[in-house]
């Protein structure tokens, strides 16, 4: 009883990792995809105020 137990253990795990799910897809023209995005972009700099002192003091730096 035993063994059989083993083998139907053994046989129902091959049978399930046989099977598997496919899903396939196919289209007979390719699929074109047109986007019209605008991106705007915003850019702040912070700066510390002893940075902005210090080259305000000394624009010879640049």
């Amino acid at each position: 009883m035993k063994h059989y137990s083993l083998l139907f253990i053994i046989c129902s795990t091959i049978l399930l990792c046989a099977c598997s799910h496919r899903v396939e897809v196919a289209a007979k023209e390719p699929i074109t995809i047109n986007l019209n995005v605008k991106i705007d972009h915003e850019i702040r700099v912070k700066v510390d105020k002893e940075l902005d002192e210090l080259f305000s003091e000394d624009s010879e730096i640049f």
